[in-house]
């Protein structure tokens, strides 16, 4: 799995139109799946997030978690941050997981993440989404 974790003051994924998820302040998430990832990998990076400490506090060091702030993540299926370019200009994404596993891991991460007491939104798997955002700091992270 690869996570890209940032920091926001607002995020909304919309559909035709519609907005399928938003929140406030907190993190928006954009996660990908790989064929050889399994439950135990969305278990951990959902704890991994829940206590990832990139909010300020009052003396203006990141010591923050979201479970700190009381802050809500937006999560959004991305599938093509595990693009391969090596070759060519045309990126490959033979490592991506099957849509069947990746929706089905994109949901225990976002229960994961719940169950870690972090309020979760989510685009909409396997559709066209824009994905708005208002980036606060600009604070992003990768994780892996």
């Amino acid at each position: 799995m690869r996570v890209v974790v940032q920091r926001v003051s607002s995020a909304r994924v919309t559909v035709s139109g519609a907005v399928v998820g938003a929140v406030g302040a907190g993190l928006l998430i954009l996660l990908a799946v790989g064929g050889e990832d399994g439950p135990d990998d969305a278990d951990r990076l959902a704890r991994k997030v829940s206590r990832l400490r990139i909010f300020e506090s009052t003396a203006g060091k990141l010591d923050l978690s979201i479970l700190d702030t009381g802050g809500a993540a937006l999560v959004v299926s991305q599938f093509t941050l595990l693009a391969d370019t090596t070759k060519g200009n045309r990126p490959g994404f033979s490592d991506a997981a099957r849509p069947e596993l990746a929706r089905s891991l994109c949901e225990r991460f976002c229960a994961s993440l719940a169950a870690e007491s972090v309020p979760v939104a989510t685009g909409a798997f396997g559709e066209h989404m824009e994905v708005e955002l208002v980036n606060d700091g600009p604070v992003t992270i990768i994780l892996g």
